[in-house]
Order: C-alpha cells, then sequence, then structure tokens
C-alpha cells in the first residue's frame, strides 16, 4: 500500500492486483472492482439505510464477541467496536457505494462494509486509509466471520428494523379509517355484490372494514417477523463453523441482541439455515398480502369517489392535482392510484423473491442481493404510500349526503328485508314493479295490503337495514336525510 497525502489515490492489493484508490474514499480494492463488475441497477446498498445499520451492527457484535474470546486484542477490537458505531448513527452511509443487485451472495456488500469500518477505525487511531498492515478488512473487521453468515444475518436484522416503520405507519392508516368509520357511522347508504345494487349499510360500516382489514394484516406481519429472528452467525461458509472458535456463535448473538434490541436466535442446523431462505419467501408474500388488500381498498375509494356526475359520487376525495391538459375542472384519483402501482410493484417483488428462494443451490443460496433488495423496496415503497393515502387522501374524505339519500331512497334492494314478512316471491314482483314504475318500495307493499305502514317503517328503519342496534324509535328510510336518527 502507498499513500501520499499530495496524491489523489492511494494503492490497495488482493489476491488479482493493485488498484488505484481514491484517498479520501473509506471503502477500498474489494469495493472497487464491485463498482467495475455490477453497473445494473446504479443504486447503491446506501438507499436501505437499515440494511447498513444492520451491518455495522453485525460487525460491532462479531469485534465485542471476538474480544470476549480472545481471538481479536482489544485495542483493534475497540476500534472497530466504535467505528462500527459511528456507521449505526448515521455516519459514512455513502461510502456503501456497491450496488443493490450483484453477483458473489452479497460478498461485495460484507466486503464494502469490512472497508468503511476498517478505514473509519484506522483513522480513529490515527492512521492512514489503507494501512492494513496495522488492522486488516479480513483478518480483523471480518474475524471469525463469512459473507455467507454476515450477509443473511444482516438482511434478516435490516428487515426487523426497518419493518416498525411499516407497521407505525400501518398503523396510523388504520386509525385513519377508524376515525373515518366514526365520522360515518350514521350514513346510510346502498351496499353492492358484484357491481349490483344490494342490501342498504352505513358508510361507516364500510370504512370500519377497511381498518379492520389494516388491523389483520399488522398481526400477520408481526407475526412473519419472527421469522427473520433466526441467524446464523457462527455458520461461517457453508454451516460448519470452520475457523471459529466455538464460543464465538453464542458470544455474537448475545452481543448483537443487545446492540439491535431484536429478539434474535441462532439456527440449530447452521448448514441448512446457511443454504434455505424460506425465511424470506414467507415474509414477503405477507407484505404482498397486505399490498394486495391495500389495492383493494383504493379500487373501493376509486368507485365510491367516481364521477363526479355519471359515477357514484358517494364519497369525494381531496382533490390533489388538475387532473387533465384537455379537459378542464377534472380532477383525478391519483393518491389511490399511486397506492394501487406500488401494490403491482409489490407482487412483482414477491415473485422475484420466490424464484430467488428457488435458485439456491446446495449449501448457498447466491441470490440474496436481488432477494434482499426487493423486500426492501416494497418496504419502503409501501410504507410511503401509506402515509401518502393517509395524509393526502383518506383525511380528507368527505360524504356526499345528498347523492347518498337519494341512492337509497330510490333503492329496491331495501325490500330484502321485508322477505320474512312478505315471502321471496312477493318480494320479487314488488321489486321488479319499484324499478319498473320507480315507485317508492314501502307504498307498494302498503297498497298491496301485505303489511301495515307502520310496520314497513319499522323494519325498514336505518338501524335495522344497517344491522345497528335501534336505540332510537325507528324512522324510516326512505327520505332526503341518510343519517341514522
Amino acid at each position: 500500500m502507498d499513500s501520499d497525502a499530495t496524491t489523489r489515490t492511494r494503492t490497495e492489493t488482493d489476491s488479482l492486483g493493485s488498484l488505484e484508490i481514491p484517498n479520501d474514499a473509506y471503502w477500498g480494492i474489494h469495493t472497487a472492482r464491485a463498482l467495475e463488475n455490477f453497473p445494473i441497477s446504479k443504486r447503491p446498498i446506501s438507499v436501505y439505510p437499515d440494511l447498513i445499520v444492520a451491518l455495522a451492527m453485525v460487525k460491532q457484535a462479531s469485534a465485542r464477541a471476538n474480544r470476549s474470546i480472545g481471538v481479536l486484542d482489544p485495542e483493534r477490537a475497540d476500534l472497530i467496536d466504535r467505528a462500527a458505531q459511528r456507521v449505526i448513527e448515521g455516519e459514512h452511509h455513502d461510502e456503501f457505494v456497491v450496488g443493490v443487485i450483484q453477483g458473489g451472495a452479497g460478498t461485495s456488500t460484507n466486503m464494502n462494509a469490512n472497508e468503511v469500518i476498517t478505514n473509519i477505525a484506522l483513522e480513529l487511531a490515527g492512521r492512514s486509509k489503507g494501512d492494513y498492515a496495522f488492522l486488516s478488512p479480513i483478518d480483523h473487521t471480518n474475524r471469525s466471520q463469512s459473507t455467507n453468515d454476515v450477509y443473511p444475518t444482516a438482511i434478516k436484522v435490516g428487515l426487523s428494523l426497518t419493518l416498525q416503520s411499516l407497521l407505525e405507519e400501518l398503523e396510523l392508516l388504520r386509525r385513519a379509517f377508524l376515525a373515518k368509520a366514526v365520522e360515518f357511522h350514521d350514513v346510510l347508504k346502498v351496499g353492492r355484490t358484484q357491481l349490483q345494487d344490494a342490501v342498504p349499510m352505513t358508510l361507516g360500516q364500510e370504512f370500519h372494514g377497511f381498518a379492520s382489514t389494516l388491523e389483520a394484516d399488522l398481526l400477520r406481519l408481526r407475526e412473519n417477523a419472527s421469522l427473520l429472528h433466526e441467524i446464523n452467525m457462527g455458520a461461517t461458509a457453508i454451516g460448519t463453523g470452520i475457523t471459529t472458535h466455538p464460543d464465538y456463535a453464542p458470544a455474537v448473538l448475545r452481543n448483537l441482541r443487545e446492540i439491535s434490541g431484536l429478539d434474535l436466535e441462532t439456527a440449530v442446523d447452521l448448514v441448512e439455515s446457511t443454504s434455505d431462505t424460506g425465511s424470506f419467501m414467507s415474509f414477503s408474500s405477507s407484505l404482498k398480502r397486505n399490498a394486495i388488500k391495500l389495492s383493494k381498498i383504493c379500487n373501493d375509494l376509486r368507485l365510491l369517489s367516481s364521477g363526479p356526475q355519471a359515477g357514484l359520487g358517494e364519497i369525494t376525495l381531496p382533490p390533489r392535482q388538475a387532473g387533465s391538459s384537455i379537459m378542464p375542472g377534472k380532477v383525478n384519483p391519483v393518491i389511490p392510484e399511486v397506492v394501487n402501482q406500488v401494490a403491482f410493484a409489490v407482487v412483482g417483488a414477491d415473485m422475484t423473491v420466490t424464484m430467488a428462494v428457488e435458485g439456491g443451490q446446495l449449501q448457498l443460496n447466491a441470490f440474496e442481493p436481488v432477494l434482499a433488495h426487493s423486500i426492501f423496496q416494497s418496504i419502503t415503497w409501501m410504507r410511503q404510500a401509506m402515509w401518502t393515502l393517509r395524509v393526502n387522501c383518506v383525511e380528507g374524505i368527505t360524504a356526499n349526503l345528498d347523492r347518498l339519500g337519494a341512492m337509497v331512497g330510490s333503492s329496491v334492494g331495501v325490500i330484502t328485508a321485508l322477505t320474512p314478512f312478505i315471502g321471496y316471491a312477493a318480494a320479487a314482483a314488488l321489486a321488479k314493479t319499484a324499478l319498473l314504475t320507480h315507485r317508492n318500495v314501502a307504498d307498494l307493499v302498503v297498497e298491496a295490503g301485505l303489511m301495515s305502514r307502520e310496520e314497513v317503517l319499522k323494519q325498514l328503519s336505518p338501524a335495522r337495514l344497517s344491522g345497528l342496534e335501534a336505540i332510537t324509535a325507528a324512522i324510516p328510510v326512505i327520505g332526503p336525510d341518510v343519517r341514522l336518527g
């Protein structure tokens, strides 16, 4: 290694030869080769900050474990520990420059971390970057480790960290729908099945259903998150633990649990754990489930707000931008639309994860980079989609009371409530008459002598029609006011 304060580069050497590395770079020759080899995505791994933090946590835990079991001297272990802490705190993330898509089963990412943390440590020691004779990225920072246990462990820790922000945003979105359910709890509307008029319900019930859907997804995501807590640190290359001290695995687990705050466990079978990536597939599947259900909700919002004149027009979404360069006054449901597109991307990413898991061979899966990128991207996009859906759409939704009242008042679906009293055949005949004549269902039933008006109005009260408990005197559903009394 040659370096000079007056030069712009330093020379670093690996088993393939030597390269000139920018003097101000904290990364080294292994990272430089990755930059040459993988100009694919043009997206560095630093786009996922939690992955960078997780890598630093693994290196810090390893340094502490190696010190405690006596395979790394206190001075070097302390330097690595302090350097990793700086990365954990958010420093030098721009030095993690290798692309998210790379060959080598994550070796480039691991070496990027080793080199950056090593050169930060060298500066802390008052030495020059690249002084690997004193502190080596491989012999010291990577001591007792292999990419094959560091990389999957860092992915799992990173996903666990970033998932927390997704769950927080998902909970805020659930509460936003729940708030609308309360706001609209007494707003009667026509329900629909197969896009055809069905029986009445309240708009509050519809929005409460959205909130309940998201609550179920919260539970499923939390359950599947536990799959990420099994790690294979100490496995090294293929799970046999070659080059490690017998006490390393429990020591690094103990330290990583303390550093990350996660309830991690070492896999029982390290050979199996090193080659198997099924937990990522299961976790990705739960993300897909959430994305699909969120997309369905957005489909409903677009339908309910369609129009405003020639569509359903039951609700109004907040106007966010002019909707057309040719049609004046047009406003489109752009927020639900963008959430739909995120959902489509998540579904595609899940298929990528599935194929990457299937592509593993023998003792290692070489496709963890695209697997990690796909899941991190899905979480990141979904979190941001949930935020914009909540803030720029759901919180500002209003009910179009006049429109809802008119549709309920003219709906023949309410006659379903009378079938226990007049029979299905009579109800069907009256429904047909109501559709043809546009007359009031209640009037037709009374005129046919099938029920008294008092009994009809009782059975067609909003509380009964919507399944809600009637706490006041029954009031007729037919009329201009769609709110429950």
